[in-house]
């Protein structure tokens, strides 16, 4: 019988693996498998996690930006072999913006069994915190870096949002949080809704959503280099 892809969610900061549902531990331990993004990120929170056998016995495989679509047979080999697989991101929810997506796409190709785990995910509690629409919601990755085409960016989001009254949610690099609200505060309607969530599920945790005309450019500089969600509503 081929083996069972198990969807892992991490932690989304450190000191927070209490956010990790007990069955959720207890199906992760025996394994002895697992397709992670970045190695030394997912040994630490397997540390955590405190697994049946030594780190060292168990076999990593790579799975990231950069793997390409023909690598992916040889991530699935222990599963067709018979082997419980675990999949994991460096944070949150595999396969939601996140490269594991290519591989569950791959196992259902192959008629494997893939099983989602219970976890934390930023895009969902950054929502749930953030006091606007959670029934109509689009989430957009990374935008643009370059400061003119992110203004661009968020004035289009902003359309799309006042037009079918719909949430926009979008993460960024943490060095450039600062730039992300400076520009926000520059190009979007004063009217609009924005909500910055920060550190999720962490001791440092900050959420706060007011309206554009009731932010500062220099919120931004609290918020340099911490993981972070940003979200919009016109």
């Amino acid at each position: 019988m081929p083996g069972t892809l198990y969807l892992i969610p991490s932690t989304l900061g450190p000191g927070a693996i209490d956010t990790i549902p007990e069955r959720t531990l207890r199906t992760v331990r025996p394994l002895r498998h697992f397709i992670v993004e970045t190695g030394k990120v997912a040994r630490a929170f397997l540390k955590e996690v405190e697994l049946d056998h030594r780190l060292q016995e168990c076999t990593y495989y790579e799975l990231n930006k950069h793997t390409r679509d023909e690598e992916l047979p040889v991530l699935l080999a222990p599963l067709l072999a018979g082997e419980d697989v675990g999949l994991l991101s460096d944070a949150g929810a595999p396969g939601v913006a996140d490269p594991g997506a290519r591989l569950v796409r791959q196992a259902h190709g192959h008629g494997l069994s893939v099983v989602p785990l219970v976890g934390p995910s930023a895009i969902l509690l950054s929502l749930m915190a953030s006091g606007m629409n959670g029934q109509s919601f689009t989430f957009h990755g990374y935008l643009s870096p370059k400061r003119n085409q992110l203004a661009k960016d968020l004035r289009r989001l902003e359309a799309d949002s006042r037009r079918l009254r719909q949430t926009q949610l979008w993460i960024e690099a943490p060095y450039r949080n600062q730039a992300s609200v400076e520009v926000a505060v520059e190009s979007l309607a004063p009217s609009t809704l924005f909500c910055v969530a920060v550190d999720l599920t962490t001791e440092l945790e900050w959420v706060r959503t007011a309206p554009i005309g009731e932010w500062g450019g220099d919120a931004g500089a609290v918020l340099h280099k911490r993981p972070a969600m940003f979200l919009l509503l016109a």
